[in-house]
Formats: structure tokens, sequence, C-alpha cells
């Protein structure tokens, strides 16, 4: 999921995930950006239930009120893209603040959902977005809620290891289902293309909204685990403070809240869509143990490749993510290049 595990410094309980710009850096340079064999772990696809409350009831919306979608200012960059800051209607309420980033031309082309980690932002992987209008789909990028400083959600923890945290993670995936409707309702998009990429807490998202959304082809997940629940109490997760050092009933009354919406119960019904996960086998963030768990809980088909990388994945990594996500929207990528 991308939580630091040991950074006595950090006052929030190591409450650091993932920061998507650092982890596009990365992936194109430093001592990790080597070319890298990659392989696949063969396992039979293991349905992973959730307990308690209708799985798809949790983050249905009304798909006929209007996404009332306002464009605040565009941004040229080269390669002939184009940025657009906008908002649209969350079905929770409020609005969601999003990027969307668009080829030169006129299309159709294929869409990309681009999912940051957390405590990241949108802009955090928009050079991952902007790499992917280069291959030619059109992406969109949103601010999860708990970073919307605009409606005053923003704070120093992401999390509150409260029931605040489960509303939080409904409306998310209710504001990623809304994003595909954006996505849908651009002419110069082929609502038959349509992809997620997801790194860290985004790629623990991914999965969760594969679970209940049939509307996208294929799902790239990057150094992602099972989830919250997974994430701070898995069987290598024995020595983290964080949900441990809570009274035995605020504990359990998360627990409680989060067990159901974890994203590994849901996973195993992403098919007919194909997922790709990634992982590193220096992540210091993410145990293998973890990665496995997730991967052996998805649904077919499916591939897991390891990387030579920390946490932060390196040039093999994005490169099989574009050529995933070729396979299966029609993105070029030829037009991709990382350079170390």
């Amino acid at each position: 999921m991308g939580v630091h595990r040991h950074h006595p410094a950090t006052r929030n309980r190591l409450l650091v995930l993932v920061l998507g710009l650092a982890w596009v850096a990365a992936a194109c340079g430093g001592p990790d950006a080597r070319p890298t064999a990659t392989s696949s772990v063969a396992a039979a696809p293991t349905s992973v239930t959730a307990s308690g409350g209708d799985r798809t009831g949790l983050f249905d919306y009304d798909p006929r009120q209007p996404l009332a979608m306002t464009t605040q200012q565009t941004r040229a960059e080269a390669d002939g893209i184009t940025v657009a800051s906008i908002t649209y209607a969350s079905p929770k309420g409020g609005e969601v603040p999003a990027l969307v980033v668009i080829p030169k031309g006129t299309g159709p082309f294929p869409g990309v959902i681009v999912q940051h980690g957390m405590p990241d932002t949108k802009e955090g992987l928009l050079p991952a977005a902007i790499d992917l209008a280069r291959s030619g789909a059109v992406a969109i990028l949103i601010d999860a809620p708990f970073n919307r400083p605009q409606q005053g959600r923003v704070r120093s923890d992401p999390l509150t290891f409260t029931p605040k945290d489960r509303d939080e993670q409904i409306q998310l995936i209710m504001d990623l289902r809304r994003a595909i409707d954006v996505l849908e309702a651009r002419p110069d998009v082929n609502d038959r293309q349509l992809a997620y990429f997801g790194v860290s807490y985004g790629a623990a998202m991914g999965g969760l909204l594969a679970g209940v959304e049939d509307r996208l082809k294929a799902y790239v997940l990057a150094v992602g685990d099972g989830g919250l629940v997974s994430h701070f109490t898995g069987p290598d997760d024995a020595n983290r403070p964080e949900v441990q050092s809570f009274p035995a009933e605020q504990r359990e009354q998360w627990l409680q809240a989060m067990r159901p919406i974890e994203p590994i119960n849901f996973v195993g019904q992403a098919a007919p869509a194909a997922l790709l996960f990634q992982a590193g086998r220096q992540d210091e963030l993410i145990p293998r143990q973890d990665t496995l768990r997730y991967y052996q809980a998805a649904s077919q088909p499916k591939e897991l490749r390891w990387y030579d990388a920390g946490h932060f994945l390196n040039c093999a990594a994005n490169k099989d993510m574009m050529a995933w996500l070729a396979r299966h929207i029609r993105i070029d990528p030829r037009r991709y290049r990382c350079t170390p």
C-alpha cells in the first residue's frame, strides 16, 4: 500500500505513503532504473468473500445526476498535449478536483484513469499521465477525498483510524466511477477502450474498483497490497505500531468498518478485465507475502511481474505498463521513452 514502515522523524506514525511524483522520477532514473527480467507467478485464482453488506450497493450512485463539470484552466505541454484542470460533482457531495490530459489530434482515443498514492495528490502522477497522452490516451487524474484542500479536507494525516476512513474510501470509489463517466462523456474518447493505472494506495483502490465496475478492460496495479486492513494487520506487519497503539475499542471499530470494503475482497470479481500486478523485489513498504496474497485473490486473466527495484519502480516497469495497456486499449507504446 505504501505506508513507510520505519521513520522515527514522522510524527503521525509513519503514515507517509508513496509520493507519485517521486515514484515517476525514480522510475525514469536512479540506481534502480535498469532493465530487469520479468516473471509471472502462476497461482490458482482465489476469491475472498467480503464480510457483510451488499458488495456493489455501497458504491452505487445515480448516473442520471449531472456531472456538473467545470473547466478552470488549460495549459499546453510538449508534443501538442493539453492539460485541463476541471471539477465534477461527487455523488457524496462536493466537487472532485481532476486533471484531464489530452493528446494531440482529434481521436477517438483510449482513456486511462491514473490514481495516486497516499498522501499524494493528482499532480504526483501527472508525468505518467503525460506519458500516456504521448502514447495516444486521454488520461484523467483525481484527488482522493483525504486531499481536497478546496473543501477544507486536507490534513497532515491522511488516515484518522476512525469510521471516517471508510466513508472516504467509499467516496473515492464512487468518484472514480464518475471519472469513467467523464471519459465516456468526451467525444474524443473511445468508451470501449478504457483502463486504469494505480500506484501503491491507488493500486489497492484499483482492485476494489475492478470488483464493482465492468467498463474498464485492463488494470495496472503497481506496488499495491490488499488494502488498509491488510497493510496494518498482515502476518508480516506484526511490528506496525499504528493500529495496535489505539485503545482496543477504537481499533476494533475501525477494523469492523474497513474489513467489508477491503480491496482484497473485491479484486476476485474483476473478470473479464485483465490485471497486471507490478512489484519490487526490494520493496521496503510492501512485504512479498502481501503482494502474493493480493495477486492470489484476483480473478483471471492476471499476471504478476517482479522488478529489481524498491517501492519506487523503474523504467522496465513503466515500459511493461505501457505494453500491457497497448495489448488491451490500443495505445502506442513506441512513443514512450524512459530516459535514465
